[in-house]
C-alpha cells in the first residue's frame, strides 16, 4: 500500500466525477462528527445533493458507513431507499432487489452491557448499541479513553469479536468485512461494473475502501486533517466535500 500525507495530497479535479461510481461515507464525511451519534440526520440540502448526484450518475452512487441499515435508514430518510447501502463496515447491503444481513451473534449483548458499565462510571462516555457492533464513544470523556481501550481489546479476545479503531471511538463488531469489500461487493452491481469506483471518507475505517477503489483503477479522497492515507486527494471537510460534490454534479 502506498501512502501519502494528506497535506501532499490536492483537490480532486471536477472532472474526476464524470463516468464515475461514487461511494460515500457519512459521519465526518457528509455530516460533521457530532458528540451523540444519535443525534446525526440529513438536512434538506444534503437529501438534495443526494437525489442530485445519483441522477447524474445514473444510480451509480453508495453509501457506505460503519452504522448499521437501520441507522442510515433514520439518517437518510426516504433517501436511503433510493440509494445502494453498505452498512456495519460491509457487514449488511441493501440495493433493489438485494438485501443481506448477518445473525446478531449474543456475544455483543454482553459487550454492550460491560461497555454501558463502563461509560456509567466516566461522566461525558456513550455506548452506541449498532445491529452488529457496539460503540464505546469518548469524545466528551477524555478520561475514559485508556480504561475503555483496554476493556475493549479484551472484550475482543474473550468474545471473538473484532476491534475497530475511530475518531476518539473504539467499536466491538462481528468479525469479517470492511468497507473495502463493501466497495468490492458493489462494483459487481451492472450499474457499476466497469466504471472507475471514487470513495469518499474520512477515518481510518476508511483506508480498506481508498485501496479498494485503487487497485480498481480508482482514486479516495480523504476528509480532514493530514495523516497518512491511501486516498489519492484531500478535501477539508464536509462543507468542502458537498461543496466540491454540488459543483462535480453539475
Amino acid at each position: 500500500m502506498s501512502t501519502a500525507q494528506t497535506d501532499m495530497l490536492l483537490q480532486p479535479p471536477l472532472s474526476l466525477l464524470q463516468g464515475a461510481s461514487l461511494f460515500l461515507d457519512v459521519d465526518g464525511t457528509l455530516i460533521e462528527l457530532m458528540d451523540r451519534p444519535d443525534a446525526v440526520v440529513a438536512d434538506a440540502a444534503l437529501l438534495r445533493l443526494l437525489a442530485a448526484l445519483d441522477r447524474r450518475l445514473d444510480g451509480r452512487v453508495a453509501v457506505v458507513s460503519g452504522r448499521s441499515l437501520a441507522q442510515l435508514d433514520e439518517i437518510l430518510g426516504s433517501a436511503a431507499e433510493a440509494l445502494a447501502l453498505s452498512g456495519s463496515h460491509g457487514g449488511e447491503y441493501r440495493w433493489p432487489g438485494v438485501m443481506a444481513r448477518p445473525e446478531r451473534p449474543a456475544t455483543l449483548d454482553r459487550a454492550v452491557r460491560d461497555l454501558g458499565a463502563l461509560a456509567g462510571q466516566h461522566p461525558g462516555a456513550l455506548v452506541e448499541e449498532k445491529s452488529y457492533g457496539v460503540v464505546f464513544h469518548y469524545r466528551m470523556a477524555p478520561d475514559a479513553e485508556e480504561p475503555g481501550l483496554a476493556l475493549a481489546a479484551e472484550l475482543a479476545r474473550t468474545l471473538d469479536l473484532q476491534l475497530q479503531d475511530g475518531n476518539r471511538m473504539i467499536e466491538l463488531r462481528v468479525p469479517g468485512g470492511n468497507k473495502g469489500d463493501a466497495v468490492r461487493r458493489l462494483m459487481e452491481r451492472p450499474e457499476m461494473m466497469g466504471t472507475v469506483p471514487l470513495f469518499v471518507g474520512d477515518d481510518l475505517t476508511d483506508e480498506p475502501a481508498f485501496e479498494a477503489v485503487a487497485a480498481l483503477g480508482g482514486a479516495g479522497i480523504l476528509v480532514g486533517p493530514p495523516r497518512d492515507t491511501a486516498a489519492r486527494y484531500a478535501l477539508r471537510d464536509p462543507v468542502a466535500v458537498r461543496a466540491w460534490l454540488a459543483e462535480a454534479a453539475r
